[in-house]
């Protein structure tokens, strides 16, 4: 594990963190493409999956996982999870094994978080991160504490601290974060967040600086705008991404469109990528996705300074009468070897979840084509939750953010 993360997330998507180390990928799919897909799949199975929980008044304050993963060419991986809530304390434990060389799986990695409201405006956060050394023991690696404030108003305040054990066992701070939000009116609120990294002295000092604007319209709409920030050697702080992203809602349908635009080799902004979601759900129930990538740079193919559609992925949610839910995904990519073809369909993603009276079982399978243009399975993943759904409740949508 490397000695310093640089703008880490403060996320902690609970057993999703994976590792395919000898994934090999097919001309028609890049390995980095694959991995975000797999991410992204494995980060939204939790949230479906979950719904039968949250969707109810009872909250379950213990559980337990446990996912078995396993991925062509690589070493099989578990993960365990376990959740536990006394008082004000939440203890959420995540534990990572792979198979050893005596065809037992054996401790990879260990991740602990706590979370302690300390009073009716303040929630304190420590994570750490355990790994093993050249004997197998047990090895803290990093930990990150964040303490959150909410002010009068709803304005709020974040400082979140990353250290690394040094040469001498003693915790080194290696990164800042501080994150300001403010409302500056009813339907706007403002977010200035600063990341700090170790200078060559040694000393914490200021190396990337966001500035966010959301805004809230009358008629369902979302706008934003995150501009980021680097410093230019001479003092002085330049602009070098600007990030825009508009949602619309009518009634069960949305469509959000982000556009990303950065520094060209002129000095000058201009749009790089361009992403439209859209989102529905059906009077059944069932809820279609498709997402549509753009950008300027085409694998197989040098920039003309256009924006070329690359990536589409199409997911589809439903459920029956007895709880179980199913998640269907297809993602169509352009191939490096004829970037001109157009769209083919790379990679299929299947995954069920089966509630029962002692907790829930799912399955997510993620195929791709191979070389040949077949489709063979390269993960599965299958997890087993002690997490017992009780009576749905049925809720009104909640509000996109």
């Amino acid at each position: 594990m490397p000695a310093t993360k640089t703008y880490m997330r403060s996320d902690y998507c609970v057993g999703r963190e994976l590792t395919y180390r000898g994934f090999r990928a097919s001309s028609e799919i890049s390995l980095v493409h694959l991995l975000l897909l797999v991410i992204g799949t494995c980060c939204f199975a939790p949230r479906l999956f979950a719904q039968a929980t949250d969707s109810t008044s009872v909250d379950n304050k213990s559980w337990t996982t446990t996912t078995d993963l396993k991925t062509e060419n690589v070493n099989p991986t578990r993960t365990i999870e376990s959740h536990s809530q006394t008082g004000n304390r939440t203890i959420d434990m995540r534990s990572i094994q792979t198979r050893g060389a005596n065809d037992r799986m054996e401790p990879y990695q260990d991740i602990e978080r706590e979370t302690v409201q300390v009073d009716a405006n303040t929630v304190r956060i420590i994570t750490r991160t355990f790994g093993r050394d050249t004997n197998g023991r047990k090895t803290l690696v990093q930990v990150t504490q964040e303490e959150k404030h909410t002010l009068p108003g709803g304005d709020s305040n974040v400082i979140r601290i990353t250290s690394n054990p040094a040469v001498n066992g003693k915790l080194q701070p290696v990164q800042r974060e501080i994150v300001e939000t403010k409302r500056v009116s009813t339907n706007v609120e403002e977010t200035k967040t600063t990341v700090m990294l170790p200078s060559v002295n040694g000393d914490l000092t200021p190396v990337v600086k966001t500035h966010e604007l959301r805004k809230r319209s009358a008629n369902n709409t979302i706008e934003s705008q995150k501009t980021t920030l680097l410093p230019d050697g001479a003092g002085n702080w330049k602009v070098t991404e600007v990030h825009q992203a508009t949602t619309r809602q009518e009634g069960t349908n949305s469509t959000t469109e982000e556009r990303v635009s950065r520094l060209d080799s002129e000095g000058k902004l201009g749009e790089v990528s361009r992403v439209v979601r859209k989102e529905s759900e059906s009077t059944s129930g069932e809820k279609r996705s498709v997402v549509e990538t753009y950008s300027i740079d085409v694998p197989g193919m040098t920039r003309d300074g256009s924006l070329h559609l690359i990536e589409r992925k199409t997911g589809t949610e439903s459920s029956s009468s007895a709880g179980d839910r199913a998640i269907e995904q297809k993602v169509e990519q352009t191939n490096p070897g004829d970037p001109g073809s157009g769209l083919h369909v790379s990679v299929l993603v299947d995954g069920r979840m089966v509630p029962g009276p002692s907790g829930e079982q799912s399955t997510v399978t993620i195929r791709a084509r191979d070389s040949n243009g077949n489709f063979g399975i390269v993960s599965v993943e299958a997890t087993k939750s002690n997490r017992i759904p009780a009576i749905q409740v049925q809720q009104t949508p909640a509000e996109k953010p």
